[in-house]
């Protein structure tokens, strides 16, 4: 009897602790187990840095502050986005351009006219809608010297000598490189070559003459 007693008294008393602990404010965590995982300190991008928390300066890794680099990983690109192009702005890296090749093949429909809108908004204005240097800006007479990328100089650009003058600027011509990213500039590349003429194929050499046989023939 005395038994039972002690067990359901066991048993209230258990109870009325659960019933207590659970009125407690329940925004309030309990006991963390691992804070640095409950209570992460990971800066997100474009996040107000706290200098009290964060530091990018290597030589004060360690501590209570974390360090954080902002500069990708070295070797990475972006997920779509092109490799780098690391030539100089110079003569040298200007003259090295004519190897590079157009990474993009082929573009879409969709691509095409996409492109032709980039171009409008860039390159039109002073190369003009078909690439002959008739834009507005050529026709007011403000500015000189604007390509016609129609003639055969411009024809027998190579691509990457192309994107290098967009990438730097090229005489009166600024840097487009802020404007386009690098896979905007090789496409105009490629949209650029649909408005020039297709290359003449070179001529046939001329059929060689039949052999004279009528000497031999007389003989």
């Amino acid at each position: 009897m005395k038994m039972t007693k002690y067990i359901t008294g066991g048993l209230m008393a258990l109870g009325a602790v659960m019933l207590i602990s659970s009125c407690k404010d329940k925004t309030q965590p309990g006991k963390i187990y691992m804070p640095d995982m409950a209570y992460s300190r990971a800066y997100e991008t474009y996040a107000e840095r706290d200098s009290l928390l964060f530091t990018n300066d290597p030589s004060k890794k360690g501590g209570k502050r974390v360090y954080y680099n902002s500069q990708p990983v070295s070797g990475t690109i972006k997920r779509g986005e092109l490799f780098p192009y690391t030539l100089p702005n110079d003569s040298a890296g200007y003259a090295q351009s004519a190897n590079v090749k157009n990474p993009i093949d082929f573009m879409t429909g969709f691509e095409l006219s996409e492109t032709k809108r980039l171009y409008d908004i860039n390159c039109g204005i002073c190369h003009g809608e078909k690439g002959k240097g008739d834009g507005p800006l050529s026709t007011s007479g403000k500015i000189g010297g604007i390509a016609n990328l129609t003639l055969d100089a411009y024809v027998k650009m190579a691509d990457g000598t192309m994107f290098h003058s967009i990438t730097y600027g090229k005489n009166n011509m600024g840097s487009y490189a802020s404007q386009l990213d690098r896979k905007q500039r090789w496409m105009i590349v490629k949209y650029i070559r649909t408005l020039q003429p297709k290359p003449e194929a070179p001529a046939a050499a001329p059929a060689a003459a039949p052999a004279d046989t009528t000497a031999t023939a007389k003989s």
